[in-house]
């Protein structure tokens, strides 16, 4: 349905998965310009609101600027501490695993979009896909990199983008 408010452009809602989207820009070997990728999801959409879900150390100094600066752009923040763990050798790892916050705020925002755009590739988000797209009629554009999507996600969003395809537009300088 499209938004007779707005050029006719359909109302979207962006929800970034930080961990994944940072192991993507990992692979890729280049970031995104958070501020170049908002002005291009304008140019596409009515965009209403765009969340970064992420885990957070304690006292990481370098973390809360690059929240700071997304907050500057109007990106709303949602945080949660780090996970550590550590693997069979001892090894230290640390997670974030935000995949619920994002699916319980995309589910209570669900009459207030037309278009889900999720920066992920993660096959956990599957369900929650098909549920928006089958029970609210919503569609599904993802943003991932060729490298980190599932296949699960390719087959069931109604488009997907390659962070790569867009380098020129949205690659950080």
């Amino acid at each position: 349905m499209k938004n007779q408010y707005s050029n006719n452009k359909q109302r979207a809602k962006v929800y970034i998965d930080g961990a994944n989207i940072f192991y993507a820009q990992k692979h890729l070997g280049w970031t995104i310009d958070w501020k170049k990728i908002t002005a291009f999801l304008k140019r596409k959409f009515n965009v209403l609101e765009i969340r970064y879900y992420t885990g957070i150390k304690n006292q990481d100094d370098k973390m809360n600027k690059y929240l700071s600066y997304l907050r500057s752009l109007n990106i709303k923040t949602i945080t949660k501490p780090l996970k550590i763990i550590q693997d069979q050798t001892g090894r230290t790892i640390y997670k974030s695993n935000c995949d619920i916050e994002i699916a319980i705020d995309v589910l209570l925002n669900v009459n207030n979009f037309d278009v889900l755009i999720l920066f992920s590739g993660d096959s956990d988000f599957v369900y929650l896909i098909k549920t928006l797209q089958r029970e609210f009629q919503k569609q599904i554009h993802v943003f991932s990199s060729r490298r980190t999507i599932s296949w699960e996600i390719k087959l069931s969003v109604n488009k997907f983008w390659f962070i790569e395809d867009l380098k020129k537009e949205i690659k950080r300088r």
